[in-house]
């Protein structure tokens, strides 16, 4: 994607227009963002995949000021019928199960990796949907099937209904109101208040985005930074060779106080460490995913990144699901491309060094790529 050129995804404007008028600043209607938009998935299939142990799941149900709500996996006689009105399914990450999924979600990669989380797709009988409420992330609602009216406000008050298995609004106060054909969407920042409520059966896609809080990255950094530290050098031991005898045993003392703090500073004060340890958990795939054993790799044939691989790159290294590989030079370019286009034409990897072609057979290997088929395109 040209990222200066203007594309009727983002309502006739550019990537680099859009981020700097409406992301995370204010919401954005769309009409036909993806003229003919198709559903990754029909009904059936994604009924099918509901069943599945690995897919996250949930039914919400509607009637009255009555919500209930299950967490499947679910069987289709579990499933409610679609002649029942004001029901929605909810199945999260079908990016990593079905290719068509995967590829609408690439259409959203004008914003960084390290923070797009996945697609989800809500199904829903008439009058069916999940309540007013607010995402604490960035959301494009795609419409792919039917119609779904939506109504929303800025959050002027967050209290939430009492005795509700979901968190829905206690005072919604919509502002505006639209009804989305297929091929229309609709862009919200974080905290925005919405309710969207379908007008027959229809299909929702959602493209989330990963908002993390910043305790549970210094958390998750730390820790990644911990596990590095314990398999490097000799530990250094507290020592307190100048402790005098104490009559208050229970205090603990301020040079032990001061040793912690030294070593939590000397984790922070190393910026390619924390860099490093950041790159590695950002591209973490979620616990759900577990990769097929792959084939080798040969000669003259492109590569293709498999959906559920996460790779990322800094100055320095190459990050792929939770791994981290120091790069320089061509080949680092070359790991690069593959990131950036999650492909590499059979000219470009055959150029590799034999490490770097090593690597890749590797990754092939574990599943994270594969050698591309006739009908997918490097």
């Amino acid at each position: 994607m040209d990222i200066a050129v203007a594309t009727p995804l983002l309502g006739g404007l550019s990537p680099q227009v859009f981020m700097r008028r409406h992301w995370q600043k204010q919401p954005m209607l769309i009409r036909q963002a993806m003229p003919g938009v198709a559903p990754p998935l029909s009904r059936s299939e994604l009924f099918a995949l509901a069943a599945d142990d690995a897919v996250e799941s949930r039914i919400i149900e509607h009637r009255g000021a009555s919500w209930t709500l299950r967490h499947g996996p679910f069987t289709r006689r579990q499933l409610p019928g679609v002649k029942q009105p004001a029901w929605t399914l909810l199945v999260q990450g079908v990016d990593l199960h079905v290719d068509a999924a995967r590829a609408l979600l690439s259409r959203f990669r004008f914003v960084p990796d390290a923070r797009l989380d996945d697609l989800m797709i809500s199904y829903a009988t008439d009058g069916g949907g999940v309540g007013p409420h607010f995402d604490s992330y960035d959301v494009f609602l795609l419409q792919v099937h039917g119609r779904r009216r939506w109504r929303i406000g800025r959050l002027a008050d967050a209290s939430l209904q009492p005795d509700v298995p979901l968190k829905i609004l206690s005072r919604f106060e919509p502002e505006e109101e639209w009804l989305l054909e297929p091929g229309d969407m609709l862009y919200l920042p974080p905290r925005w208040a919405h309710d969207g409520v379908a007008e027959g059966e229809c299909m929702t896609c959602s493209i989330g985005f990963r908002a993390p809080a910043k305790d549970e990255i210094g958390r998750e950094v730390l820790q990644r930074m911990l596990d590095v530290d314990e398999a490097g050098a000799a530990p250094v031991l507290y020592r307190d060779g100048s402790q005098a005898a104490t009559d208050s045993p229970a205090r603990v003392p301020a040079t032990l106080q001061a040793f912690a703090a030294e070593a939590v500073l000397r984790l922070a004060e190393n910026p390619k460490a924390v860099a490093c340890a950041l790159g590695e958990w950002l591209s973490e795939p979620k616990p759900s995913v577990v990769f097929d054993a792959g084939a080798p790799v040969e000669d003259g044939g492109d590569l293709l990144l498999d959906r559920r691989t996460r790779m990322l790159y800094d100055e320095e290294h190459v990050f792929i699901n939770g791994e981290s590989y120091r790069a320089g030079g061509a080949d680092a370019a070359l790991m690069r491309q593959l990131a950036d286009h999650r492909a590499l034409s059979a000219s470009q990897w055959r150029r590799a060094s034999e490490d770097a072609r090593r690597l890749l057979a590797e990754w092939a290997e574990a599943g994270w790529l594969h050698r591309a088929t006739a009908t997918e395109e490097p």
